[in-house]
């Protein structure tokens, strides 16, 4: 087990010279890259310019096990996209950005074991009765973001699309559904419910899932000792409470439950 602080673990345990971990303690700070339009998850405040959301929670953790604090941390903002491009290049140490493991994926990136489940669902005008699932999308004009899943899903599940616009941000998605330019935003649940709550009494969520998102943390591909590291992390939190506090911060403020979204621990998975 890794250890920074002294506090509850006796000595401070060094990391490996040439790791991550070692870099990151002696610069002091975490870079992180993560959604700044994604309420609940990844969002920055237009006045005080602070990052909200369960990812960013996430991140606060990962800085303060490495550096002694959550406020040594930098969050760069990262669409989806540029993901890769950011780990590949080394922009930023780690990617916590509603990032779906895919095997796709996986050959650019060394993922981490998910620390969150999402299912794609569909947010529409609330006085359009006429979307109820996913199957009604036939003949509409669609909107997601470019280098997510959720395009994918899409184009297998709906051949028949009218049109599905790919834009930068899924916040780009907003204007044109209230606007009736696009008659649905697709992506993952929770990312939706964010959006909602930006405009409860225009838009309303369908809440036929019709499928299921793990996210993962991304490092890059060959930084398998800071992954596993990471992995460790996770496995702490989601036995220690503190993924259960941060999830109740951020999108348990919607009512949502955690029940379908929390990975199990080890125990759990018969381990």
């Amino acid at each position: 087990m890794f250890c920074l602080l002294p506090a509850g673990c006796g000595e401070a345990q060094p990391f490996p010279e040439d790791s991550t971990m070692a870099r990151i303690r002696e610069r002091g700070v975490l870079t992180v890259g993560i959604k700044f339009d994604q309420p609940m998850f990844g969002y920055k405040d237009p006045v005080s310019g602070r990052i909200t959301g369960f990812d960013a929670e996430m991140a606060r953790l990962v800085a303060k096990d490495l550096t002694g604090s959550e406020r040594n941390i930098r969050f760069v903002e990262t669409v989806s996209r540029e993901r890769e491009n950011f780990l590949s290049q080394r922009v930023v140490d780690v990617v916590i950005a509603t990032y779906s493991i895919t095997e796709k994926r996986a050959g650019k990136v060394a993922f981490t074991e998910p620390y969150y489940y999402a299912g794609q669902d569909l947010l529409v005008r609330a006085n359009d009765s006429t979307i109820k699932n996913v199957g009604d999308l036939e003949g509409k004009n669609v909107c997601t973001a470019i280098g997510s899943t959720s395009a994918e899903r899409l184009d297998s599940r709906i051949p028949r699309l009218r049109k599905l616009e790919i834009v930068e941000r899924y916040s780009d998605c907003v204007p044109a559904l209230i606007a009736g330019t696009v008659d649905a935003i697709s992506t993952d649940d929770t990312i939706l419910l964010g959006l909602l709550a930006q405009h409860p009494a225009a838009l309303r969520l369908v809440g036929k899932p019709f499928g299921r998102e793990p996210y993962g943390m991304g490092v890059h591909k060959e930084d398998t000792v800071f992954r596993d590291y990471l992995n460790g992390l996770i496995d702490r939190w989601l036995r220690d409470g503190q993924w259960d506090r941060a999830y109740m911060a951020t999108i348990g403020v919607s009512g949502a439950t955690s029940d379908s979204s929390r990975p199990p621990t080890p125990e759990q998975n018969g381990a």
